[in-house]
């Protein structure tokens, strides 16, 4: 089979591709803005790289020739930058998106899987949070990817393209850029802690997330195109953990005893996010293997190894 993989040389991208080039042909399209040429070294063969834009039509078009399917992750993955700068937000992830739905419907490609965002949901209270509650985002971000759901949606109903979208909640795990904005706050915390300086907690700490490992997000995805299955679906481990805990786990999976040190709020962080992760695990076979300490044993192990500590 041969694959496309959009932001392949992403955190998340790097994961999907370097998984499938295992047993498929796999290209990644990445245009090197986030994305990272040594997050891609050492990779099977079977991979080759086109350097180039989702928003160049012509390519995509030359590059999905031939393909089974598209993992489509290529996005400006960051909320602060969206409104900071909406327009570059809606080309690069809507008209991206769109470029890439038509890549597909051209050259016969049988199914894109859209990696979208919880951050769909705003900060609506209800939790956990299910694919069937109104959306409400809060960032041109947000409607940016629940924009590019609806585009995914109307492909699978007009077109032969069968169309998966993954709501990711928040993923960690090797490779993360600490100095991302997207659901950082594990690399964050561990390249303090390697420096011997406490974590950085924006607010009391009581606020929740759903982390879920980058191992099994893959996982997802290759559930997502090897299923029969369209619609959107929810992608997290289904459970909860406060940034207090979060903090003492690392601290004592690390064996660094330094407690968290607070500032003020971040306006706009959301409060508390977990995922319903039933609907995915009935249409696509998806849970997570992998616990919170499992996930965090080997995300350390890869920062050690790469910053020397």
């Amino acid at each position: 089979m041969r694959y496309i993989v959009t932001g392949g040389a992403g955190f998340i991208g790097s994961h999907i591709a370097q998984a499938l080039a295992e047993s498929h042909d796999v290209v990644v399209i990445d245009n090197f803005s986030s994305g990272k040429k040594e997050n891609l070294k050492g990779f099977p063969e079977t991979l080759s790289c086109c350097e180039g834009s989702i928003n160049d039509l012509p390519l995509l078009r030359e590059t999905c020739k031939g393909a089974d399917g598209i993992f489509h992750l290529a996005a400006i993955a960051s909320v602060a930058r969206s409104v900071d700068d909406p327009l570059s937000t809606h080309d690069t992830n809507l008209t991206g998106t769109l470029n890439v739905l038509l890549a597909a419907r051209d050259c016969g490609v049988r199914k894109v899987v859209f990696s979208s965002s919880s951050a769909v949901y705003g900060n609506e209270p209800t939790l956990p949070k299910r694919e069937d509650m109104l959306p409400v985002p809060l960032s041109p971000y947000a409607v940016s990817k629940l924009s590019g759901e609806y585009y995914c949606s109307v492909f699978s109903e007009l077109f032969a393209v069968k169309t998966v979208s993954l709501r990711y909640f928040n993923v960690f795990g090797p490779r993360q850029d600490p100095n991302s904005e997207y659901a950082a706050v594990i690399p964050k915390f561990i390249t303090r802690l390697l420096k011997n300086q406490p974590p950085l907690i924006f607010g009391d700490g009581k606020q929740t997330r759903d982390f879920v490992y980058v191992k099994d997000v893959v996982k997802a995805n290759l559930l997502a195109m090897k299923s029969a299955k369209t619609g959107t679906f929810n992608i997290g481990s289904g459970e909860s953990m406060d940034l207090n805990t979060l903090a003492s786990t690392l601290a004592r999976t690390m064996g660094i005893a330094l407690s968290p040190v607070y500032e003020k709020p971040r306006s706009g962080d959301i409060r508390d996010s977990f995922s319903d992760i039933s609907a995915a695990k009935k249409s696509l076979g998806y849970k997570a293997g992998y616990s919170l300490d499992q996930g965090l044993a080997e995300t350390v192990s890869w920062f050690r190894h790469h910053t020397g500590s």
